[in-house]
């Protein structure tokens, strides 16, 4: 039985971020580690972040860019995915093919990106003239539909949050580890804003009531990250990076 659970989403190839994570696990070793999705998809260090998590043993999500970056031609892709699949091997390509796009741990914990069924649909916000709010329990409930667990875990917004619904069903996303802030048009054009460069995951810890949540901002280099994204001209991310904010 697992009774520390360590969740870490969108990564987005930030190895600075990443490292400061990993170190600050080591306070509190889990029982495993589950990283929801979006682990390249980025300016900063998408091939060594892919070594990094090819060599572990964690439990591993495809998000919506990672789908991208094997299923769509290099004309059809963002900035942030064209960069990262030109730096990446067939191996790690292979790699991040072989991922799933849900996973049920232990048959009580629901893992995926976005929602059920949809790694681009937004389980937890609703995006409103041009930012997020906290959707509301009856959007939650709609996007969950028929799901059976009462712990889900999910990622894709970079916003970390906590949300316990009426049936006791407890819905965990740990924030962005490497992506503080960003703009999207889907959607509708929006950003996305924490206000701090900090790199974010959550653990779970089995209690005899229920299941513990807590949500951890870590402090890192975020600088260098920012360094990086000035260095392949992205000076959206070397703002968001540096600042948590977009502008």
């Amino acid at each position: 039985m697992l009774n520390r659970i360590a969740v870490l989403s969108d990564i987005h190839g930030n190895m600075p971020a990443l490292e400061a994570l990993a170190a600050d696990l080591k306070k509190r070793p889990p029982d495993c580690v589950v990283n929801l999705g979006d682990h390249l998809s980025g300016p900063l260090w998408p091939c060594e972040t892919a070594e990094y998590l090819m060599q572990q043993n964690w439990i591993h999500i495809a998000g919506n860019h990672d789908r991208n970056l094997v299923s769509l031609n290099q004309a059809e892709m963002i900035p942030s995915d064209r960069y990262a699949y030109q730096q990446l091997n067939e191996v790690q390509l292979a790699w991040l093919s072989a991922q799933p796009a849900s996973f049920v741990l232990e048959g009580e914990l629901l893992l995926f990106h976005g929602a059920p069924g949809d790694d681009r649909t937004y389980l937890l916000e609703t995006v409103e003239h041009g930012r997020t709010r906290l959707a509301s329990a009856g959007e939650i409930g709609q996007r969950l539909g028929s799901v059976e667990q009462h712990v889900v875990l999910c990622g894709h917004t970079h916003i970390p949050r906590a949300v316990q619904l009426a049936d006791e069903t407890l819905i965990i996303n740990p924030g962005s580890v490497g992506l503080p802030a960003y703009d999207d048009t889907h959607p509708e054009p929006h950003i996305v804003e924490n206000g701090s460069p900090h790199a974010r995951y959550a653990v779970l810890e089995r209690q005899a009531d229920g299941w513990r949540a807590e949500l951890i901002a870590v402090p890192y280099d975020h600088q260098q990250a920012a360094r990086q994204a000035q260095r392949n001209q992205r000076s959206d991310w070397e703002i968001a990076l540096h600042t948590g904010f977009m502008k």
